[in-house]
């Protein structure tokens, strides 16, 4: 299976220095390539990639917005989020509308006005487990093995999750064990 991307970035060599990178990959195509969000967005949704590479500071409209409104999408693409800049409100912003990081890294770096534990005091203890499960990377099907509950089962104690804590999907859920303590990089 090729893992089909669109790079996003408002400067023309880093889109096509990425391109060539990631074409130099057997597994990966450059499907498209955008200079601002609202070009990204508009891509994600008519050629649906697998995967955005995403510049935080573009014009027209910024990696940020243009992140949250794709995620917004349905059946919405991965998106990762570059940039050169060190500023971790950048980051944690990208995390919160969405995009997928390294976990572990945001984690050690702690977010600024992180939740606390009292944000998962509404969870069952089932619900604390199955988000714990979730976000250590765990499938539906292998938590319910691992519980030895039905799939189905599985399923509704993540919708509840999601509902309870305000989150849209489970890469929130996964950021949000992760800014609250309830699981440690590596853990």
């Amino acid at each position: 299976m090729t893992i089909q991307v669109v790079v996003a970035d408002d400067q023309g060599m880093v889109r096509s220095g990425f391109s060539v990178l990631l074409n130099a990959q057997p597994d990966i195509e450059v499907i498209g390539e955008a200079v601002n969000g609202q070009e990204a967005i508009t891509m994600a949704a008519s050629l649906q990639p697998d995967v955005i590479l995403m510049d935080v500071r573009m014009p027209v409209l910024d990696g940020l917005q243009a992140t949250r409104e794709i995620t917004g999408l349905p059946d919405p693409p991965k998106v990762l989020v570059l940039t050169t800049f060190d500023l971790d409100d950048y980051v944690y912003e990208a995390l919160r509308a969405g995009a997928s990081r390294l976990i572990a890294e945001f984690a050690r770096m702690g977010a600024p006005r992180s939740p606390s534990r009292k944000d998962l005091e509404g969870l069952t203890e089932r619900e604390s487990e199955v988000l714990a499960l979730v976000a250590r990377g765990m499938s539906n099907a292998e938590i319910a093995g691992h519980l030895v509950v039905a799939e189905q089962t599985v399923k509704t104690h993540v919708s509840r999750i999601l509902m309870k804590l305000g989150l849209r999907d489970r890469t929130q859920a996964v950021v949000l064990a992760y800014e609250t303590g309830l699981v440690h990089p590596g853990g």
